[in-house]
């Protein structure tokens, strides 16, 4: 009894909370409820943690070389493509980048931010490839709790933004991301078309310099809601949960980049030269 009526609570709450939900997201893919991204990342968590490594644990790994050229290179272009958009939408003209908050009118440039927000989050899931191949490659060193953390957030906490709050000051960490993806996404389909071009990858260690330079701009930014007079944007508490992730994956790149670079303990000696070959 006591069960039945606190799920009854749960679900008046969730219907009240529900209705401040952007109306011009209604009918688009996965944005009727938060479960059905909740269940791919769950499931994607079981398969790549557990599942997955033991259905390969007596099997020849899989050579994906082709497949991850291709898809390396079509996440750069779309990633290159929402940077144009996030640009094009308000980042490029006219927002401040200080308190620009939610232009929830249907004019085409606000129409245009939410398409572009919810292609972003829809990005998100695609790129949970990365740990698959990892996985069906037999690259569990690669299965870190950093990686799966990072794919595992980030679909799911924007799905709260796409719903609430496609736009605004939130979206200035989606344009980072977008940017820093060309550079990474690069770097990984240049390393899958074989030995021959790890000669170019010299850099490696300077796009984790590009990381950390993402998730520094991210807080400083985010943290200036704290410090103007009467922003009025919509949703304080998404500011709070960016600053909180920027500042988060900082200090874990941070001890990344600590034990790789520093003190050279993750990488092998090719990664230490700036070639990872489990890549």
């Amino acid at each position: 009894m006591a069960f039945s009526n606190l799920t009854s609570k749960a679900v008046l709450l969730y219907d009240e909370w529900i209705k401040d939900a952007d109306p011009r997201l209604e009918g688009w893919p996965l944005m009727s409820s938060p479960f059905p991204t909740t269940f791919i990342i769950g499931t994607y968590v079981y398969f790549v943690t557990s599942l997955g490594p033991k259905l390969m644990e007596n099997k020849k790994p899989f050579e994906l070389r082709q497949i991850m050229t291709f898809y390396n290179f079509s996440v750069v272009a779309l990633s290159l493509y929402m940077t144009y958009e996030f640009l094009m939408s308000g980042w490029a003209t006219g927002y401040s980048f200080r308190c620009d908050v939610v232009d929830y009118s249907r004019s085409p440039t606000a129409l245009r931010m939410v398409r572009t927000c919810w292609l972003y989050f829809f990005s998100k899931f695609i790129e949970l490839l990365d740990t698959i191949f990892f996985v069906l490659r037999k690259k569990n060193n690669q299965v870190t709790f950093l990686h799966v953390f990072h794919h595992s957030i980030m679909p799911w906490t924007w799905w709260f933004g796409v719903k609430f709050a496609a736009g605004g000051l939130g979206t200035f960490h989606a344009l980072l991301n977008c940017i820093v993806h060309v550079v990474m996404y690069t770097y990984y389909g240049i390393c899958s078309l074989g030995p021959a071009y790890h000669k170019y990858l010299w850099w490696k260690k300077y796009m984790t310099t590009i990381q950390l330079v993402q998730f520094i701009m991210i807080t400083a930014h985010i943290g200036q809601i704290y410090i103007m007079d009467d922003c009025p944007y919509q949703y304080p508490i998404f500011m709070f949960i960016i600053w909180l992730y920027g500042s988060m994956f900082l200090v874990l790149f941070l001890h990344f980049w600590y034990h790789a670079y520093t003190k050279g303990q993750r990488l092998p000696k090719m990664a230490r030269n700036g070639i990872s070959k489990n890549q």
